[in-house]
């Protein structure tokens, strides 16, 4: 009996241990297994090279710094354009505003030319004229003069002389001629004095050109 009970023991502590062994197998295999998963993992959560992060940062605002320092350069150069317009309009306004004006009294000292050359030297000599006509033809003269003058502090200047250089800028042909004895493509015959205002034409000068003789 004694036997019996002692052999019945014996194999519940054996199988007590074999579960036991068992157990601690399984819970030794879960851990590596757990530990070969979380490897991976933790590899790929592992942080980049910090020097690599910086200099990839540092190369990003320095492009940008680049992008920026294009956009103020160029908003500049707008700026500047801007206010170079503007200066030469206000040129513009200040120097030609009196263009229509000044244009309007070109035909009167035309007019004034006229009068005074219609009366030749010799009619204005003591034995043929009369002092009244010698008397306007001082005056229209010195009218002439002070018009020119007027004409000259605002930058109105006459153009078109005769053997002066056929310029379409400023000189309007009218007629072509031969003659010999001046130099072809230049003024022969002055029919309307010209004018301009701070070198930009206001009225060009209606002239006779040189014709260049036919080729040989």
């Amino acid at each position: 009996m004694l036997a019996r009970t002692v052999l019945t023991k014996s194999r519940a502590l054996v199988a007590a241990n074999a579960k036991r062994s068992f157990t601690r197998s399984v819970l030794v295999m879960s851990e590596e297994k757990k530990a070969e998963e979380a490897a991976p993992a933790a590899e790929e959560a592992a942080p980049e090279d910090p020097v690599a992060a910086l200099t990839a940062e540092v190369e990003a605002l320095k492009a940008k710094n680049a992008e920026l320092s294009d956009k103020v350069l160029r908003a500049l150069a707008d700026a500047e354009n801007v206010r170079r317009i503007s200066r030469q309009d206000v040129n513009n306004a200040r120097e030609f505003s009196i263009s229509k004006f000044a244009k309007s009294l070109l035909d009167v000292s035309d007019n004034l030319k006229r009068a005074h050359e219609s009366i030749s030297l010799e009619e204005l000599s003591p034995e043929h004229s009369l002092d009244a006509i010698k008397s306007l033809h001082e005056g229209v003269v010195m009218t002439d003069k002070e018009m020119q003058k007027v004409f000259g502090s605002y930058g109105i200047n006459s153009v078109g002389e005769v053997g002066d250089k056929f310029d379409p800028n400023f000189h309007e042909a009218m007629f072509e001629y031969p003659d010999e004895t001046k130099t072809p493509g230049t003024i022969g015959q002055l029919l309307k004095i010209g004018y301009s205002i701070h070198n930009r034409c206001l009225r060009p000068a209606q002239v006779g050109i040189i014709k260049a003789p036919p080729a040989q």
